[in-house]
């Protein structure tokens, strides 16, 4: 260790401030050393001062146990300024080493000191601690403490984080008055992310309040045959904006199955794809069925892949030489390009049209 430093004077608000000072020019043993002789003086007004001082210069040292005991002994005086200071600094040793469980005593502490600078991250800590346990009431009460607290930088993460367990357990109206709150945290400008980050959550909430009212627009058996087909597509078309696509595809189905409403469902199930078509075609039904389930865009990526790979082989063919090509080819490739949409759902159907199509144009039998 280092060579001690002199005194400068027998007043410990003197030495702390030294201390301080060697601390801050990157001095930490010496200040240490001077830390140690305030708090061998025994219970004077800069106790706690020095212990708090000493568990810093500890830490950054690397000789957390000892900086912790310091924590520890500042804590005990019931400082009302650097006590609870103390008590944060212990908690977040403790969190740096993955201590959660001794991190969470050390947070109570803080909040029982009651000093408002600390408060926040006391409550959104200990919260997400809770959270972590399973322990959802305990977490809500100091989510809510949280942004009770008006508090810019952790009220908002708190209300956010409220909000996100409070939709998982279908209450949207509650997660919206929340997040309301956490927007009033934030200056839009000063923290635009911020901002934006409970603003999609709201939005969320309310898309989750929509989906539960249009459900129970349709609880009624039989639906009402003007409400019905409406709150159908609206709850089918919300559905997918919360990941809820197969929930999605079920609300169009019993919908369609419904004999009361089938015919104004359809339509509106159809209404992104045109007028209405011609039944008999093979792919009215393909088309239906895709847009039920949400799976229209890739329906559409096989038929222009089926298409292209079509086309290929038909464009090569055509532009060889007519010299060069062998008995027989172009009726191969013909065959080849024929047989592409048979690894597709759709295909065989388009197969059954063709042979159709073909028996009719050839008079064959019921033509």
């Amino acid at each position: 260790m280092s060579e001690s430093p002199e005194r400068v004077s027998d007043d410990p608000a003197q030495v702390c401030e030294e201390a301080r000072n060697l601390a801050e020019n990157g001095e930490p043993e010496r200040a240490a050393v001077l830390f140690e002789e305030v708090l061998a003086l025994g219970e004077t007004d800069c106790r706690a001062q020095a212990a708090l001082g000493l568990a810093v210069v500890l830490d950054d040292s690397g000789d957390v146990e000892r900086a912790r005991e310091a924590d520890r002994t500042a804590i005990a005086t019931g400082d009302p300024e650097y006590g609870p200071r103390a008590a944060y600094h212990l908690a977040l040793t403790y969190e740096r080493a993955g201590e959660q469980s001794l991190a969470a005593p050390a947070w109570r502490v803080v909040v029982d000191f009651g000093n408002a600078a600390y408060l926040p991250p006391a409550h959104l800590a200990l919260a997400r601690i809770a959270d972590d346990a399973g322990e959802f009431d305990t977490a809500r009460e100091h989510w809510e403490a949280a942004v009770a607290t008006g508090d810019p930088e952790y009220g908002p993460p708190a209300a956010h984080d409220l909000a996100q367990r409070l939709l998982e357990r279908g209450d949207p109206a509650r997660a919206q008055r929340v997040l309301t709150a956490g927007l009033k945290l934030i200056d839009r400008a000063g923290a635009p992310y911020a901002y934006a980050r409970l603003a999609v959550a709201l939005g969320i909430s309310y898309l989750d309040q929509a989906i539960g009212a249009f459900g129970a627009a349709l609880g009624e058996e039989p639906p009402d045959a003007e409400v019905g087909p409406l709150a159908t597509e609206l709850l089918a078309r919300t559905l997918p904006l919360r990941g809820r696509a197969a929930e999605a595809g079920e609300v169009w189905r019993r919908g369609l199955a419904d004999p009361g409403i089938a015919g104004q469902v359809r339509a509106r199930l159809r209404r992104d794809f045109g007028e209405d078509g011609d039944p008999d075609l093979w792919w009215e039904p393909v088309l239906e069925e895709a847009a039920a389930d949400g799976t229209l865009p890739a329906l559409t990526g096989e038929a222009f892949g089926a298409l292209d790979h079509m086309y290929a082989l038909l464009a090569v063919r055509y532009a060889e030489d007519p010299a060069e090509r062998r008995p027989g080819e172009t009726h191969e490739v013909l065959g080849k390009a024929v047989r592409v949409p048979d690894g597709y759902p759709w295909g065989p159907l388009l197969h059954e049209s063709f042979a159709e199509r073909l028996r009719l144009a050839m008079g064959g039998p019921g033509a």
